[in-house]
């Protein structure tokens, strides 16, 4: 229980990073990138009614996830080790207080942002509004890392709040701009295309003052947090910083040809209303999966506290080090007599474990590789066959299913509903699902059976809901270094899940004439997991 319940709070700290961001950066977007006059009409009009729809659901959606936080998870944790539901006393810590803040805080940004569409756009709601989101980012201090450091409480509690002003500005900034350049491309017309390219600039100068926030408080807080090279590759905490670097660098990319794409104006308004959507529906896709790998190090321990379990970077670099996969796998039967209960996450794993994982992870690195070849090689436009490369999902679905976690149904003799309450199951039996509805959807697109323009995105989508499950999957609650090595290979394949999904997105949405690249990058990405995945090690 108490495993699945770290699980979720990584999943609703997300969950609540990214109502934030649209709440707070809707506000910013509204007043700094839109500025419509009152009364304005057209394009600026509906573009603000749909920035206030959206800052309202983000502002419930933040409440929502944090009350759940306060009133489940947290008291479900804590009374795994008591015995009781200890709500109000926790409710009563300062942690408790500073979310039940939040609640509030992000509850009453609601009802502002609702008045203010129904009419109320008078300079007291809008004051009201920025006044509330002003709270809300200076409540972050109170639940992060920092203000339970014994040394240099003060600074980091402002470093984490400057650090999330620029994350929830920039991101939910991001979202925002999503559906303005969506209306800008339907509207189309002489008149919406200078107005369109004036909004993305002025969206290019906030986000550029929100990512300083983003990496100056941000080095700040990883040399204080990480402490040195060796808690950078050696602890789950570090390795998450290098992966949000890895994202950060990505969405720095697409947005920089954005900006350049706007600064030389050689394309015409015309040709940026039909390429800018694109790149900003990726970066938005880079900065929630920032969002949810930011909030999955707060599970994990700070590199400056893990000293005796941390990893070195020659045992870190040997569990990639190339070697003949594991083709031959212990029978289930010796599995099952010297493995530990599947609730005992402590106990110390078996040579047939390992070997059993290791066969595992090197087969699903057969299908994976073969599949990235294929899709190569149709990327070259001569072997017309190899589109039906889906279909190799609905094996790897099949065999994930059955040696997945093989002390569970339908192979162990934990039933199948017992067995869900563990994380690492659950997620598993999340990860087949996923893989059977990559295989149907992309194969009816790549065969013509599925020609509706939503059913190209259902590919992209799925991978990056993978990759950032990857990036979230059973972190080590108590950061042992076996288990850290154990999982350290998660974080690049979740990366180049993300990047190869949203490098589809881009093929997808994009004219045609610029599909080439990113049609390169998601076909090498899937072959670079395979290759991951064939030389997984776990000894």
């Amino acid at each position: 229980m108490t495993q699945l319940a770290g699980f979720l709070d990584v999943l609703l700290r997300g969950v609540g990073a990214v109502g934030l961001a649209a709440a707070i950066g809707g506000v910013v977007h509204v007043l700094l990138v839109l500025r419509p006059p009152a009364g304005a009409g057209g394009l600026l009009a509906a573009a603000r009614g749909r920035a206030l729809t959206l800052i309202g659901a983000g502002a419930l959606l933040a409440a929502g996830a944090e009350a759940l936080l306060l009133l489940l998870v947290h008291p479900w944790a804590l009374a795994e080790d008591s015995g009781r539901w200890p709500l109000r006393e926790f409710l009563t810590t300062e942690f408790g207080l500073a979310g039940l803040g939040r609640v509030a805080l992000a509850a009453a940004l609601a009802a502002a942002a609702r008045g203010i569409r129904r009419g109320g756009d008078g300079p007291a709601r809008w004051a009201v509004a920025i006044g509330l989101g002003i709270l809300l980012t200076a409540n972050a201090a109170w639940l992060a890392h920092a203000v339970s450091r014994l040394h240099d409480r003060a600074p980091l509690m402002i470093g984490t709040v400057l650090h999330q002003v620029g994350a929830v500005v920039w991101v939910g900034g991001l979202m925002h701009l999503v559906g303005f350049a969506l209306l800008w491309r339907r509207a189309g017309g002489p008149a919406a295309e200078p107005l369109g390219v004036r909004v993305l600039a002025r969206f290019s100068a906030v986000a550029i003052a929100a990512l300083v926030l983003v990496l100056g408080p941000g080095i700040y807080l990883s040399i204080s947090y990480i402490g040195g090279w060796g808690g950078l590759a050696g602890t789950g905490y570090g390795v998450m910083v290098l992966t949000k670097v890895a994202l950060l660098a990505c969405a720095l990319v697409l947005g920089g040809l954005n900006f350049l794409m706007l600064r030389r104006g050689g394309p015409g308004a015309g040709a940026i209303a039909a390429r800018a959507p694109a790149f900003i529906e990726t970066e938005v896709g880079l900065g929630i999966t920032l969002l949810l790998a930011a909030a999955s190090l707060t599970s994990l321990p700070p590199s400056v506290d893990v000293v005796a379990d941390r990893a070195t970077p020659a045992e870190v670099a040997a569990r990639f080090r190339p070697a003949m996969p594991r083709l031959t796998s212990p029978p289930v039967a010796q599995l099952l007599a010297v493995a530990a209960p599947m609730d005992d996450t402590l106990a110390k794993r078996q040579p047939e474990e390992y070997a059993w994982s290791e066969y595992n992870h090197h087969a699903a690195g057969f299908f994976v590789f073969g599949m990235g070849l294929l899709a190569l090689l149709e990327q070259t436009g001569r072997a017309r066959w190899a589109r039906h490369w889906p279909l190799g999902f609905l094996g790897l679905a099949a065999f994930l299913f059955m040696r997945n976690d093989p002390r569970a149904w339908p192979l162990g003799p934990a039933g199948f509903w017992e067995s869900m309450v563990l994380p690492d199951v659950l997620q598993h039996r999340l990860v087949v699902l996923l893989v059977v509805a990559l295989a149907v959807f992309e194969w009816m697109v790549r065969s013509g059976r599925l020609t509706r323009p939503g059913g190209r995105l259902v590919f992209p989508l799925l991978c990056a809901s993978g990759g950032a499950l990857l990036l979230t999957h059973s972190h080590a609650m108590f950061n042992l270094k076996t288990e850290f090595l154990t999982e350290v290979s998660h974080a690049p394949m979740g990366l180049l899940g993300v990047i190869m999904a949203w490098g589809r997105w881009l093929e997808v949405r994009l004219p045609p004439a610029d599909r080439l690249v990113p049609g390169w990058i998601w076909a090498a990405c899937m072959t670079a997991i395979g290759l991951i995945l064939l030389v997984y090690r776990e000894t």
